[in-house]
Formats: structure tokens, C-alpha cells, sequence
């Protein structure tokens, strides 16, 4: 059995957490880890306390709310994926408040083989409101609500969002695998339209290197950044970066935020997910030729140089011009007539 490469270490940035660059970051184009964001955070000071004192707070400010909870069997190993046939998911789906599941992570800290528990990707301002008023990033417009996600010794398989993404460790321990997005060839990513959580994840497992059914998964692994990332720290991942999250504690807790970089009212990044089934629905089943004609089209007008339409008049780029609140109408519209 071969050994799988070495991930290199994701990039930290230099300057002191306070002054994070985010403009730069974002012009980059690449991960880069930030030590120490949200270390003044009080929920991350409590953290670094102990377990209790940390779920002791989320407890006073849960409202009550139902959230969105995955329960794990113990044979999964945590990772939250399929049963070994694709047939289903791995997991029971509850709607519980915050308190119930800090119950149960307790209870499941004192079990040598317990179930895996995650509460997914839920807004802090509908389960824990008064969280919001001294747990924000100034850089951020306020607009952008973060979101909780928590659990115990779980892993997220590898996987992409849409949008930018900061994520910020608040208690417990999580090791980040990162994959530039030229690497999903190598990745074995299963269904588009049968995934847990709604994004498409590998079936190849990262600590099963030599598994005869993912012979590229070592291409992959050699172009991997990783990072363990502790209480306070926290990651800016670029869209469409494919991700690893392994939470390493019996109790771990996040706080992330995502947005687009398009300020323009009626734009949102769920347009290119649906632009990609749409493409599917297209293009897919075209001969050859067809095929390779209309990618020399889209790379034109989609992906190519802005400058390309210079020679038509400004005031009649109409679609082919900026993106505006009225153009992004127009093309709903065309999109829909030609659905």
C-alpha cells in the first residue's frame, strides 16, 4: 500500500486579524487561513474555558427554535454521506432546538462509540438572536447572517459552495482539506440531484488513498492544502474551492457567512446552479459537434473577453451589457420562454 501524498499547508495571512484584507483575499482568488479573527468573540472565550461553560451560553440564548439536526449510526465513522449502495442517506433528519441537541452531544461525550450528531447550517438570528449583537465581522456588510453549524466527531465529505465563504471556529478543533476547483475530475463527486444537505459530495473517502474504485483520488491528494484549525481561528475559502471538514472534539462549533460578489439586486449564485442544470438539460445529450460548437458559444459570451462586444453600440448591448437589475429581468425572462 502506497502512502497518499502530503497536503501542503494553506496560506495564513500575515497582519494582524483586526486589519483582515478581505478585498485582497477575494482578489487572490485563493484559501487563506486567518489565526485568531474571532478570538475576542465572548462565546469563543467561553469556549476556551470548557465545554460547559460554552453550551451553558448557547443554552440561555436559544429561543426555542427547531433547527435542522443529523443523526449519524455509529458504524458511519461520523461522515455524513450514503449507505453503501447509494440507495440512501446515512442519516435520521430531526428538527430539534439548540438545547436539545447540546443535550444530546453531552450525553453521546460519555459513549466510546457514539453516534455522530450535527445540527447543519442554520441561521443564528432564528435559534440564537441575541448571539448577532457582539458575534459579527466588521468587515462584512451586516446583511450577510452567519450560520451555526455543530456537532461532535463528524466529517463533511468533500464538497463545493457557490459563494464566498468565511468560516470561524468558535469551540472545538476542525481540519480543513481543500481542493482547487480544476481537481473535480479526480474527486469521484456522486450525484448532482441525490446529495445529503443539497450539495453533491466525493464518494472517495481521503483516508482510503488506495481504494481500487478511486484510482485519481492520489492526483487529488497531491495538489491538497490543508489546515487544523482551533478556537478563534477562522478560513476564507474562495467559491467553487471543493472542501473536507473533519470536526475532531466531542464538541465542535462553527460560524460561517457566505455571500456573492455580484451587488446587484435580483442576483443571487443559485442562478449558476441552475444555469448548470440547465446546461445538462441542453447540451448534454447533443452529438458531438453540436456539443463542442456550443461550448465555442458560451466561451464567448459567457466566460470570454468583455471587450468582445465593443463593436455593438452601448445602449444596444442589451443582455451583452452590464449587469443591472433590468438585464438580470430580461434574462429570467429569456430563460423562461425558453424553458
Amino acid at each position: 500500500m502506497s502512502a497518499a501524498p502530503q497536503a501542503a499547508a494553506i496560506e495564513e495571512y500575515a497582519g494582524d486579524p483586526r486589519g483582515f484584507d478581505l478585498a485582497g483575499a477575494i482578489a487572490r482568488g485563493r484559501p487563506l487561513v486567518i489565526r485568531g479573527l474571532v478570538r475576542d468573540w465572548p462565546i469563543v472565550k467561553l469556549a476556551l474555558q470548557s465545554d460547559t461553560a460554552f453550551a451553558q451560553r448557547l443554552a440561555e440564548l436559544d429561543n426555542g427554535a427547531d433547527v435542522t439536526t443529523l443523526l449519524i449510526a455509529p458504524e458511519a465513522d461520523g461522515i455524513i454521506g450514503y449507505t453503501p449502495d447509494l440507495g440512501d442517506f446515512n442519516y435520521q433528519h430531526f428538527k430539534v432546538p439548540v438545547t436539545l441537541g447540546l443535550q444530546r452531544l453531552a450525553k453521546y461525550s460519555r459513549r466510546e462509540r457514539a453516534p455522530g450528531l450535527v445540527i447543519q447550517s442554520v441561521s443564528i438570528r432564528e435559534c440564537l438572536p441575541g448571539l448577532l449583537a457582539d458575534h459579527a465581522l466588521p468587515f462584512l456588510d451586516p446583511r450577510i447572517e452567519p450560520r451555526l453549524w455543530m456537532g461532535n466527531r463528524t466529517v463533511t465529505p468533500t464538497h463545493f459552495d457557490s459563494q464566498h465563504n468565511i468560516a470561524c471556529v468558535v469551540c472545538g478543533t476542525r481540519r480543513f482539506t481543500l481542493f482547487p476547483p480544476e481537481q473535480l475530475p479526480n474527486l469521484y463527486v456522486g450525484p448532482l440531484d441525490f446529495a445529503p444537505t443539497g450539495a453533491a459530495i466525493s464518494l472517495a473517502r481521503l483516508d482510503r488513498p488506495d481504494d481500487p474504485r478511486y484510482p485519481r483520488l492520489k492526483l487529488a491528494l497531491a495538489a491538497a492544502q490543508a489546515a487544523e484549525l482551533h478556537e478563534g481561528d477562522a478560513i476564507y475559502i474562495p467559491p467553487l474551492w471543493w472542501h473536507h471538514v473533519e470536526s475532531l472534539e466531542q464538541i465542535n462549533a462553527l460560524v460561517n457567512y457566505w455571500w456573492n460578489a455580484v451587488g446587484v439586486p435580483g442576483y443571487h449564485t443559485g442562478h449558476a446552479r441552475a444555469a448548470l442544470h440547465h446546461c445538462l438539460l441542453a447540451f448534454r445529450a447533443l452529438p458531438p459537434a453540436e456539443r463542442a460548437a456550443w461550448r465555442n458559444l458560451l466561451d464567448y459570451y459567457v466566460f470570454g473577453d468583455p471587450d468582445a462586444f465593443a463593436h455593438i453600440p452601448e445602449h444596444r448591448r442589451g443582455v451583452l451589457g452590464q449587469i443591472t437589475a433590468e438585464t438580470i429581468e430580461k434574462l429570467k425572462q429569456g430563460a423562461r420562454q425558453n424553458l
